[in-house]
């Protein structure tokens, strides 16, 4: 039988007096609680600077109560405030958790179950080089510690949640403008370890949003993140003197839960259900509708609709081999049911119980290996629709009927071709997450621009027998792929191979501007579909790289294309 599942209001970072920096160091545990309770939530995590001497002092206060109850020695006013602790205990989840300060300053949130003795929780914070003199002080500012590798890992072993703390923002591991490697900002935000970073933009439409950037498109960031928001109150309510200051719940987020547990929170941390997040707004029950947005949104690298399953048409082979494809590349999400070309309110799907199962027995029966997809059933508009949740596959490369392999290529699904084969296979043989990671290619140039990061590099072509045969950058994985002909080349790849064929051997007089290294050959499209033709100085030769959206425009690129200012 399947278990309900409700929306839960989250706040995950919360400071207490034992923080040096907190606004009100007079309030008590009690008024924290009792605040958090008063303004809708349900679970909340004691996250002070490198300390947990806030819950100990709260858990410490609940014991002397509890010890002067069973004694008969306890006082009225003691007597109220120990049933206050009980009656909060019970509506409220409270989670003991620090905020950790790692190397470079980055914070990273420690979450733990509620049942995690104190002392335990010290002597991860020592193991992690807090001075055991500053262990109580609540400091932001703890001189040489661990790296944020560690601190991930050391949490993790220890049962907890490790989380970014508000990493888009300052401290953030993900913050702009810090002068760290990208190779290191990859490992900082996809390592296995980390469950999810807490960000301060969740609420932005806005395309750049870090949502957006850690969604698993960008093929330098491959893995998908679980993205949520907390308060990070350092007082009850929000600072009279700056309105970003939140106080208790300020900034909170809702988690559909099957129970009200850490066990239940951690589930869903690590599943591959994003659906199952959303910022804490005042909101009637039902109004949120998560598919909506991505009906917005569009067919992408991580998503993709059909309007029907019918095996007549090929549809259902068509929702099959875009499920191989999301495994073979980053994971995604198959709708059913629903048309993005078609405005108005989606088809749906006629007894969509039935279908669920159906696409579940062919998924089980027509991909290998086993691939673990989650198919459900989901309301938008009114209307049913079928849900398929893929993982990015631990095991490549899947394949259809046993001998047909897809990958995805942005918005569209296509076969593999034999050197993508090879890297999956050797994916596939690869033991921990983080060497899966393909790094982006950096520039042959020393010390100069990195290149594009989506789009196809010609790298190389020669002629046997009268065809052409061109080895093929694919910019979004790395990806090299040799052997390509103008014939056989998927669409990017086709795109890349006519406008290379297209330039004058002096490609300079093909550049509509030219600065230092970098050459803008052409433009193409508007706003979000907008794509440029490049070339770049390097050793004596040209790098060139054809289809480059915005996405990968980045450094010089933007001031060569005119969008520095983004």
């Amino acid at each position: 039988m399947k278990q309900e599942r409700s929306w839960v209001v989250v706040d995950l970072h919360l400071h207490t007096p034992a923080s040096s920096d907190y606004r009100e160091p007079e309030i008590s545990y009690l008024d924290i609680l009792r605040t958090a309770k008063a303004r809708g939530l349900r679970v909340i995590a004691f996250t002070d600077h490198n300390t947990v001497a806030g819950i100990r002092s709260m858990q410490e206060d609940i014991q002397r109560l509890t010890m002067l109850e069973e004694l008969e020695r306890i006082r009225k006013d003691e007597s109220e405030r120990l049933a206050d602790y009980r009656k909060l205990h019970e509506e409220l989840l409270v989670l003991p958790g620090f905020e950790f300060t790692a190397t470079f300053g980055f914070h990273v949130l420690g979450i733990f179950e509620p049942e995690k003795p104190v002392r335990e929780l010290e002597h991860l914070l020592l193991s992690l080089n807090i001075p055991p003199g500053e262990i109580d002080a609540g400091a932001s500012n703890i001189g040489a510690s661990s790296d944020v590798l560690a601190a991930y890992k050391i949490i993790s072993e220890a049962g907890g949640l490790a989380i970014a703390a508000h990493a888009n923002s300052s401290n953030g591991v993900a913050m702009r403008g810090f002068p760290i490697g990208g190779q290191t900002k990859i490992a900082y935000t996809q390592d296995p370890n980390l469950q999810a970073l807490e960000v301060t933009d969740l609420e932005t439409k806005a395309r750049r949003s870090t949502a957006a950037f850690f969604n698993g498109t960008k093929p330098e960031y491959p893995r998908r993140m679980h993205i949520i928001q907390g308060s990070d109150a350092h007082g009850l309510s929000v600072d009279p003197n700056n309105e970003k200051k939140f106080g208790v719940g300020g900034r909170a987020t809702e988690m559909l839960l099957p129970k009200v547990s850490f066990e239940a929170i951690k589930e869903l941390l690590q599943g591959n259900d994003f659906a199952r997040t959303r910022p804490h707004v005042e909101r009637r029950e039902g109004e949120f509708d998560f598919i909506r947005p991505a009906i917005e949104d569009g067919a992408s690298l991580v998503q993709d609709f059909h309007e029907s399953m019918t095996v007549r048409g090929g549809n259902l082979y068509a929702i099959i081999a875009d499920v191989c494809a999301f495994a073979n590349t980053n994971g995604g999400t198959v709708y059913v049911g629903i048309d993005p070309e078609k405005k108005g309110k989606p088809a749906g799907i006629n007894n969509a119980s039935a279908s669920v199962d159906k696409l579940r027995r062919e998924i089980s029966n027509r991909i290998s290996p086993p691939l673990k997809a989650q198919v459900d059933a989901q309301v938008t508009q009114g209307v049913t629709v079928i849900r398929v949740l893929v993982p990015r596959g631990e095991d490549p490369p899947y394949a259809v009927d046993d001998n047909k392999i897809y990958v995805r290529e942005e918005a569209d699904t296509g076969l593999a071709v034999r050197d993508e084969i090879v890297q999956m296979v050797r994916r596939g043989a690869v033991a921990t997450d983080v060497e899966r990671i393909q790094p982006q290619p950096e520039s042959d140039v020393a010390k100069g621009t990195p290149a594009p990061k989506t789009g196809a590099e010609i790298v190389a072509v020669e002629e046997r027998e009268g065809v052409q045969y061109f080895t093929v950058r694919d910019l979004r994985n790395g990806n090299v792929v040799k052997n390509v002909t103008e014939s056989s080349a998927r669409r990017l790849w086709h795109y890349a191979i006519t406008q290379y064929l297209k330039l004058p051997k002096d490609v300079r007089k093909a550049a509509s501007s030219w600065e230092g290294e970098l050459g803008l050959l052409g433009t193409r499209g508007r706003g979000k579909s907008r794509r440029y033709d490049l070339a770049q100085a390097a050793n004596g030769s040209t790098r060139l790289y054809f289809g480059v959206t915005e996405d990968g425009i980045h450094g010089e690129w933007k001031r060569l294309v005119g969008r520095e200012s983004e």
